[in-house]
C-alpha cells in the first residue's frame, strides 16, 4: 500500500506529534507499506531552521531512519505568537498541496492519502490533493478540533479588549461548522482519545477509530524513588512544553502554596514555550520554589526521571482539554514513576485505572499544593507502579500500528 502523509511537524524536530509518526512510519513501513511524507523544513518550536542539512531544505527529498522517503515543503519562518504560527502552517499547507500534485501522479500516485492536524490548514490540503489524484483521505485530529476552539480567547491572549479579543471572538463563531464540514468530507477520521471519538461520532460521522498515542516501556528504567532526600524535599518534575495548554503558571502558584504550608517541595519545569516567561515571572514574584530549565537532549531526560519523586502531567481546565489525552502522560506511565495528575476526563479516568498516580482538578493550586504535601508527608504513596502495565494492555505500539494499517487498507481498498 502506497500511503501519502501530510503534516506540519517530522523529525529531526522533538514534540509529540514527531514522536507518535516516529513509531508509526517505522512499523508501516516494516510491514511493506511505502510511506511519503511531505512536511516543511525542522523548525519547530523556534520558527527558524533548525539546522543547515540540505537534506531538510525546501523542495529536497530524502528518506528518514523510519524508512519513510520525506519531501519538503516550503515554510514561513515565524516568532512568537499565534498569528505567525497559523501563517506558517498556511504556507506549508499550500505547497503540500502543490508539491503532492506535481510528484504524486501517474505510477507514483498514492492509495491513500493521510492529513494530521494540528497544522489545522493541513486538513483542507489533504482533502484537496485527495480529490485531485481521486484517493481517499484520512484525517488524523491529534487535539479536539473545533471544540477546542471554545477556549479560543484564552489560548489567543485573553479576554481583553483589542484585535485578539475580536480575532478570538470571530474564530469562535466561525470556524468551528467549516472544522466539521472538513471531517465530514474526510473518507475516515483517526482521534487519539475514545472520548472525542464517541463525540464525533454523535456529530454523525461515520468512520471514526481511535488510534492512542504511547510510549515504549524503557530499557534502562529510573531506578526506585528513595525513602528520602538529601536536601529533604519532595522533587516535582515537569518535563515537556510550557504553553498555553499546560497551564504551567498554577502549578508555580502551588508549590508557593505547599512552600508556605511548610511543606518541603521543589518544582522543577524543563521545557519551553509561549508561557515560559509567565512561568519565570510568577516564579520569582512568588518566590516559589521551582527551577525553570532549558530542554535537554533526549539522552538526558533519563536523568531528569531519576532526579523526580513525582511528574507532573497539567492541562488547562478548558473544556475541550476534558477530551485530551497529553501524550507525555504515556511516557511518564512507562518510566514507573508516581504521576501528579492536574487533568480531567479520561486522562483522570486512565490515571486512577491504572494506580499510576493521584489526580487533582485541573487548574485548581490549593489541591495540587494538597496533593504535593501530602505526598512530602508520606513518600510510601510515591510506589504507584500500574502505568507500564497498562500500556501493554490498552496502548501497545505493535497493536496501535495493526489498527492504524487495517483502517488505512480499508479506506484505500487494498
Amino acid at each position: 500500500m502506497r500511503i501519502l502523509l501530510l503534516t506540519h511537524y517530522w523529525a529531526p524536530e522533538t514534540g509529540a506529534p514527531q514522536k507518535r509518526w516516529r513509531w508509526l512510519a517505522s512499523g508501516l513501513v516494516e510491514r511493506g507499506h511505502e510511506l511519503a511524507v511531505l512536511a516543511p523544513p525542522p523548525h519547530y518550536p523556534s520558527g527558524r531552521l533548525l539546522d543547515a542539512d540540505p537534506r531538510h531544505g525546501p523542495g529536497a527529498a530524502c528518506r528518514d531512519a523510519t524508512g519513510a522517503m520525506i519531501h519538503r515543503t516550503a515554510f514561513r519562518p515565524y516568532d512568537a505568537g499565534l498569528g505567525g504560527r497559523g501563517a506558517d502552517q498556511a504556507v506549508a499547507a499550500a505547497d503540500s498541496l502543490r508539491l503532492g500534485l506535481r510528484r504524486f501522479t501517474g505510477s507514483r500516485r498514492p492509495d491513500v492519502v493521510v492529513g494530521s492536524v494540528p497544522g489545522l490548514p493541513t486538513l483542507p490540503a489533504a482533502l484537496a490533493l485527495g480529490r485531485a489524484l481521486h484517493r481517499p483521505v484520512v484525517a488524523e485530529l491529534r487535539d479536539a478540533w473545533p471544540d477546542i476552539l471554545d477556549s479560543a480567547s484564552s489560548w489567543a491572549g485573553g479576554d481583553g479588549p483589542g484585535l485578539r479579543r475580536r480575532v478570538a471572538k470571530a474564530m469562535r463563531g466561525a470556524l468551528p461548522p467549516v472544522i466539521t464540514r472538513l471531517e465530514r468530507d474526510a473518507d475516515a477520521v483517526v482521534t487519539t482519545t475514545e472520548s472525542f471519538a464517541a463525540v464525533l461520532r454523535e456529530r454523525g460521522l461515520g468512520r471514526v477509530v481511535t488510534v492512542r498515542n504511547t510510549s515504549p516501556t524503557l530499557a534502562v528504567p529510573p531506578p526506585p524513588v528513595p525513602a528520602s532526600r538529601e536536601d529533604g524535599a519532595l522533587h516535582v518534575l515537569y518535563l515537556g512544553t510550557v504553553g498555553r495548554a499546560q497551564g504551567m503558571v498554577g502549578a508555580v502558584r502551588a508549590a508557593a502554596l505547599a512552600a508556605r504550608r511548610g511543606a518541603p517541595v521543589v518544582l522543577r519545569i524543563v521545557g519551553e514555550g509561549a508561557q515560559v516567561a509567565a512561568v519565570r515571572e510568577e516564579a520569582v514574584r512568588l518566590n516559589a520554589p521551582v527551577q525553570v530549565l532549558t530542554p535537554i537532549p533526549a539522552q538526558r531526560v533519563g536523568e531528569q526521571y531519576t532526579w523526580a519523586d513525582t511528574v507532573l502531567v497539567s492541562l488547562q481546565d478548558w473544556p475541550a482539554m476534558s477530551l485530551t489525552i497529553p501524550s507525555k502522560l504515556y511516557e511518564v506511565m512507562a518510566t514507573g514513576r508516581h504521576i501528579s495528575g492536574a487533568v480531567a476526563g479520561e486522562a483522570a479516568a486512565i490515571l486512577r485505572a491504572s494506580g499510576a498516580g493521584d489526580v487533582v482538578s485541573p487548574q485548581d493550586p490549593q489541591a495540587l499544593a494538597g496533593l504535593w504535601a501530602g505526598l512530602a508527608a508520606d513518600r510510601s504513596r510515591l510506589s504507584a507502579t500500574g502505568g507500564a502495565g497498562w500500556l501493554e494492555t490498552h496502548a501497545d505500539q505493535a497493536s496501535l500500528v495493526s489498527r492504524y494499517e487495517s483502517l488505512l487498507e480499508e479506506v484505500a481498498d487494498v
